[in-house]
């Protein structure tokens, strides 16, 4: 059935209830995993003009914050699917459009299945905004299982 699954978190408890599921399927069809979390990249937009000159600072705090939250994530999905004797990788991606990250990677990893959360937005807020499900729903070639 499904070979090489492509878990995909945001580090939220929803997520994690994707994670769950994912390394469950994966168990019992005998897939290996990756586990992937892509992290919004520091927008320069963000800073008001009179703080430009503390822009590196801000840049190098945003970076190592992502960098930390990411790898905290990643190492709790790869310990749970250690111990559930699941292979897994992990990629941490910096991309602004997390959606085009998840199927590129999903593409590159010749995974078979992507595993992730639905935010579960409705009305005006997922008209105007999206989500980042809907919109990997919508553009790739690859099967995924939302779970809510």
């Amino acid at each position: 059935m499904y070979r090489h699954i492509l878990i995909a978190t945001d580090g939220s408890a929803l997520a994690e209830k994707a994670v769950s599921h994912g390394l469950s399927l994966a168990k019992s069809v005998g897939a290996k995993v990756t586990a992937l979390i892509v992290e919004a990249p520091f927008n320069v937009y963000d800073v008001p003009e009179s703080k430009v000159r503390l822009m590196s600072e801000a840049i190098e705090r945003h970076s190592e914050h992502a960098r930390q939250h990411a790898d905290r994530v990643l190492r709790h999905i790869a310990d749970t699917a250690k111990a559930a004797d699941v292979p897994c990788e992990t990629v941490q991606i910096d991309h602004d459009q997390p959606y085009q990250a998840i199927i590129t990677t999903a593409g590159d990893q010749n995974c078979d299945l992507i595993v992730m959360a639905s935010h579960g937005q409705s009305g005006i807020s997922a008209l105007l905004l999206g989500s980042v499900t809907n919109k990997v729903l919508t553009h790739t070639k690859v099967p995924v299982l939302v779970c809510r």
